[in-house]
């Protein structure tokens, strides 16, 4: 028979502190107090319980397998990451490419139209010249001046993109168009390209590239 501590039988059996001391309630272990500290005692014949031990040579395998296998998962991320980006920046080079095309549509319309002015208004100045103003009266005042409305309407949108319809052609979700208006806002004033028409912003992507903001 011998005496140990509660930690000391806890080592002994293999067992949690709070174990010896249920065993010491359910009496399958007998205890003493002596000057104020508990004691409990064990039979010297009694089993100890065997704990199975891990060598360090496993432990370590353990680790390098471990490890390896979060830097593989690490790598397959990284990968996808970077697929992820590149397929990001081709989409916005396509979309840009769609929104140049569509200005330069939107600027042969103005031709088209200036065209038109220029025939009507030459056509004007030749009936004057001809002496002949019944012929004028077949070119309207409203006439011309709705052309010239048409012409400055179109002119106006080949220069400038609203920012809110530019970034939904970008298909950017709030939270990033959010971020781009307030780096919008942070460079208002400072640099040409940031344009401001009645608290609006504007992109000119005709003479300047906006892909450092988005």
């Amino acid at each position: 028979m011998s005496k140990m501590s509660i930690n000391d039988a806890a080592q002994h059996f293999g067992v949690s502190k709070e174990a010896i001391h249920n065993r010491i309630r359910r009496g399958s272990l007998e205890s003493i107090v002596e000057d104020g500290v508990k004691l409990v005692i064990v039979d010297g014949n009694a089993p100890k319980r065997s704990v199975p031990r891990v060598s360090a040579s496993k432990m370590a395998l353990g680790d390098e397998r471990y490890y390896k296998l979060l830097e593989e998962q690490n790598a397959k991320l990284q990968s996808r990451v970077e697929t992820l980006e590149t397929e990001t920046r081709s989409l916005r080079d396509q979309k840009e490419h769609m929104l140049i095309e569509e200005r330069i549509k939107i600027e042969n319309i103005y031709k088209e139209k200036d065209e038109q002015l220029k025939t009507i208004l030459a056509s004007i100045s030749s009936q004057f010249m001809l002496g002949s103003p019944e012929k004028v009266q077949e070119v309207t005042h409203e006439e011309v001046e709705l052309v010239e409305a048409e012409i400055e309407v179109v002119q106006e949108k080949a220069k400038n993109i609203s920012l809110k319809k530019y970034l939904k052609t970008l298909d950017l979700s709030e939270k990033k168009q959010e971020k781009v208006f307030k780096r919008f806002k942070k460079r208002e004033g400072k640099e040409e390209r940031i344009i401001v028409k009645k608290n609006k912003y504007y992109v000119d992507l005709h003479n300047f590239s906006y892909t450092d903001l988005v």
